[in-house]
């Protein structure tokens, strides 16, 4: 007699799941389940594509930051611009005639006319030996100086000729004051001479008159503004260390502008005019080749 064929094992009752509503939530966990994954899924989509190659995290910028963002990459490429357009040999001399006007605009606007330059002791003044001579032609150009006069036109109520003793009546100012060369050096020295304040006021010049003009025995030119000319500090200056000018520092008469750069300090002065415009090819030597026109310190 063939053996029997063994009985399926049947499941108890605590095996099989119990159906009916005596038991939802295992009724309802496979459509729940379904579900939850495409959920799950996109959420791992999302949080791969807020990281980077290297699984470094990502945060979303907003709009406004963009904004902020876009102006200041913009601020930061300003100045490779102007480097580029220097670079461009038509905008080249355009660009740098401009930041010439704006510092000269600027080093006006902040000139205080009762601002004083520093003064310095006599101890701390160099001796007249170490005083550099310093020309743009030749150190002598052979001036009369028994004949000398120096020429006053333009916006004054008194034109005409003036002599040295005429110059000195006036109060003499002697200053330690440090004279600064665009070349790189400076040195204190001592000077006196007659406030240029002084003397435009006793030869009737116009007080709103905007520049003076000034021309040299050797040909050097230059002007200067009338805030500049009318500063105490500012001189006609005709004795250094207490002696008179010699010729190799400007004799007879030169201007001594402590609050300026040594190229506006004309000397050999030969005459000056008040006026209120400059001509566009006669504003300074070294300014008509490019140096600043203000020249202040």
């Amino acid at each position: 007699m063939p053996d029997e064929a063994p009985n399926d094992p049947k499941p108890s009752a605590e095996d099989s799941p119990a159906k009916g509503p005596g038991n939802p939530a295992r009724e309802q966990e496979p459509a729940a389940q379904a579900a939850s994954e495409p959920e799950a899924r996109a959420a791992e989509v999302i949080e791969r594509e807020r990281r980077g190659p290297s699984g470094e995290p990502v945060r979303s910028v907003t709009f406004a930051e963009r904004k902020r963002m876009n102006r200041r990459e913009l601020l930061k490429l300003v100045p490779l611009i102007a480097v580029g357009a220097v670079a461009i040999p038509a905008f080249r001399q355009p660009i740098l005639n401009q930041g010439l006007r704006f510092s000269d605009w600027t080093a006006g606007a902040l000139f205080g006319r009762h601002r004083l330059a520093q003064t310095y002791s006599d101890r701390e003044v160099a001796p007249f030996e170490k005083f550099p001579y310093n020309f743009y032609d030749v150190a002598d150009p052979g001036v009369d100086l028994e004949k000398w006069t120096l020429t006053v036109s333009g916006l004054v109520q008194r034109p005409g000729d003036y002599k040295m003793d005429q110059i000195q009546a006036f109060p003499k100012v002697v200053q330690n004051t440090r004279h600064v060369c665009v070349e790189g050096w400076d040195v204190i020295g001592n000077f006196g001479g007659t406030r240029a304040s002084d003397f435009l006021r006793w030869i009737g010049a116009d007080p709103s008159a905007r520049f003076l003009e000034v021309t040299c025995v050797d040909g050097y030119y230059e002007s200067i503004d009338m805030a500049t000319v009318l500063h105490p500090q500012t001189l006609f200056c005709y004795e250094m260390y207490g002696k008179p000018l010699d010729r190799g520092h400007g004799a007879p008469l030169r201007l001594q502008m402590p609050t300026k750069l040594g190229y506006k300090q004309a000397k050999y002065l030969d005459s000056i005019k008040v006026t209120n415009v400059l001509l566009s090819d006669m504003r300074g030597y070294w300014e008509d080749q490019g140096y600043s026109w203000y020249g202040g310190l």
